[in-house]
């Protein structure tokens, strides 16, 4: 399996002008390029195709040259994260008739920019990533009709991806209504009812956060205090449900608190793959998302550690650690 790092991790949460500021693509990508552990080294990377890292409209020759860049690193290009949410370039799903057209429209001009990447050569194999862009309590005011409304728009956007020969990975974070807990994600799944093309991404940080039901008590299926033996059990029901609809994987570590900026709120906390009080055995709970996944066309997988300091993105060390759990992952395969 191809190891790769997740560039928005320089880009979530931060602000320019404060003391944590975007950090480069072009920085993102030394980082990543200079981690080596006992002569393994990342094989790829995941972009975000937003401002400052990358113009969803920007010329294919300016594409072009991203590509020679991050090929010159000796990286590739796998998974792309469509700019869905409002004040990029789409909106929510299930919100009005402009919203979701501008849903599908951030969706197509991400799979112009795949297909830059794919002819170029830099990528070849990855899905485009999208969540719902709209918040929890938005979608509770209509729970049916609004799961219908997001099945509607996924459907269009993944004929829009299916035309370009991509797929669509709806991430499981909690933030978001109509995927805040495993079962809503379920739903949307099965509503959209398109498992070819329109599917699931596993990240290990917030489908923690489905087991024990933040933001949706109902689908707990843990409860504090609860036993490895007990914690296993629940992880299989979760897996099981949600491994089918699974393109895309996030490798991530969770301490079991919720953490949000802005929109993001009470959404799972990433944290540093070696930290003490990580509540996952990483390459366990990897192995359960990610039995069987080359018959579901899986070649990479991505870490994610959003909403870390500056100071700790820009340690050399911290992408030792990252990349030696990745490997870790992948041995336990």
């Amino acid at each position: 399996m191809k190891l790769h790092n997740a560039m928005w991790p320089g880009l979530v949460g931060k602000e320019p002008g404060t003391d944590h500021p975007p950090i480069s693509l072009d920085r993102m990508l030394e980082l990543t390029a200079a981690a080596e552990v006992n002569g393994r080294k990342f094989d790829g990377v995941d972009l975000f195709l937003f401002h400052p890292h990358t113009d969803p409209d920007a010329s294919d020759d300016t594409i072009k040259a991203i590509a020679d860049k991050i090929a010159s690193h000796g990286l590739n290009v796998g998974s792309l994260v469509a700019p869905v949410w409002p004040g990029t370039v789409g909106g929510p799903a299930f919100g009005s008739d402009d919203d979701r057209k501008n849903f599908v429209l951030a969706v197509e001009k991400a799979c112009r920019i795949a297909k830059i990447l794919n002819d170029h050569g830099v990528r070849q194999s990855g899905i485009i990533r999208v969540d719902t862009a709209g918040g929890v309590a938005d979608w509770a005011k209509d729970p049916a009709g609004n799961t219908q409304k997001i099945a509607e728009t996924f459907r269009e956007a993944g004929k829009v991806a299916a035309q370009h020969g991509e797929r669509i990975a709806a991430e499981g974070e909690i933030c978001w209504g109509g995927m805040h807990s495993w079962k809503a994600m379920l739903d949307t799944l099965e509503a959209t009812d398109m498992p070819e093309t329109v599917g699931f991404q596993a990240d290990l940080a917030h489908t923690y956060l489905y087991l024990m039901g933040y933001n949706a008590p109902e689908a707990a299926l843990l409860q504090e205090g609860y036993s490895d033996e007990e914690f296993w059990a629940a992880y299989k029901t979760l897996t099981d449900a949600l491994r089918p609809w699974t393109f895309d994987f996030h490798v991530a570590q969770n301490d079991g608190t919720v953490h949000g900026t802005g929109s993001h709120d009470k959404t799972g906390r990433h944290c540093r793959a070696d930290d003490p009080n990580g509540k996952l055995d990483i390459p366990r709970a990897s192995a359960y998302w990610l039995k069987d996944a080359a018959s579901r066309d899986m070649k990479h997988i991505c870490w994610d550690g959003c909403m870390f300091s500056n100071e700790v993105l820009e340690t050399p060390s911290t992408w030792q650690h990252i990349l030696e759990a990745m490997i870790k992952v992948d041995k336990a395969l």
